[in-house]
């Protein structure tokens, strides 16, 4: 029960990973709170969590908005005081197209799923932990941050630029109590990952609950000397 009474932001929280993300939080007893874009994935993690529903709540929230981020930190502080750890899942995917060929329109979209989404919440939540001095951010990125593969220009380097401004505010952050980490998944096994590939080896993927429990350690204080790091989680995939 290492988050009992603590209080954890998942953005994009009923996802593919996000859901198994805030399944594990209410697990071990934190008080939960998820943004949503789709109402039927809420009241599906909802069905999911059971009697540890009641320490689950959902804001339908555009966390690339800004001013909507911040206001959002501002409701769960003001019930219940605190912010311990944030978990962003938020994120965005458009591959095999070359760069020639891309539409601007999908490379902002890239760039603000995935790169814009963690500064207006890391910028939001950073106020509350400074205070506190004390709390977790953790910040979904991607092998691909790393491993810039042809026909994914505009997913690479959203996640690149998510990575670098993650790994800045690490070094930020040094010595105020508040850790910063990020998590490089590669292909997560998810339900809309084997539609979009069904005829992948599901077996190499790496599992949502597996990916979640990593996620839970370093948001605790059993990882309290792991600040400013990015940790593979794609097992052999």
């Amino acid at each position: 029960m290492r988050f009992k009474g603590k209080v954890a932001l998942v953005a994009g929280g009923t996802g593919g990973l996000g859901r198994a993300v805030s399944l594990a939080f209410l697990s071990e007893r934190a008080n939960v709170v998820v943004t949503y874009i789709r109402a039927e994935e809420f009241q599906a993690l909802e069905g999911a969590a059971g009697v540890g529903g009641l320490r689950l709540a959902g804001h339908q929230v555009d966390v690339t908005d800004e001013a909507a981020a911040r206001k959002l930190v501002d409701a769960i502080v003001a019930e219940h005081g605190r912010l311990d750890a944030m978990v962003n899942t938020v994120g965005g995917y458009a591959g095999g197209i070359k760069l020639w060929d891309l539409d601007t329109r999908t490379f902002d979209q890239m760039l603000a799923l995935n790169l814009r989404s963690g500064y207006a919440l890391t910028r939001a939540a950073m106020g509350q932990m400074l205070k506190q001095k004390a709390g977790a951010i953790v910040n979904v990125a991607a092998k691909a941050a790393l491993d810039h593969a042809a026909g994914a220009s505009a997913y690479a380097a959203s996640k690149a630029a998510a990575l670098a401004m993650i790994d800045c505010l690490a070094a930020d952050a040094k010595g105020t109590g508040v850790r910063v980490n990020s998590i490089l998944p590669s292909i997560i096994d998810t339900e809309a990952n084997r539609k979009a590939m069904p005829d992948a080896d599901f077996a190499k993927w790496p599992k949502s609950e597996d990916i979640a429990n990593v996620i839970l350690f370093l948001c605790s204080d059993d990882a309290k000397v792991i600040h400013g790091a990015a940790i593979p989680v794609y097992g052999e995939s």
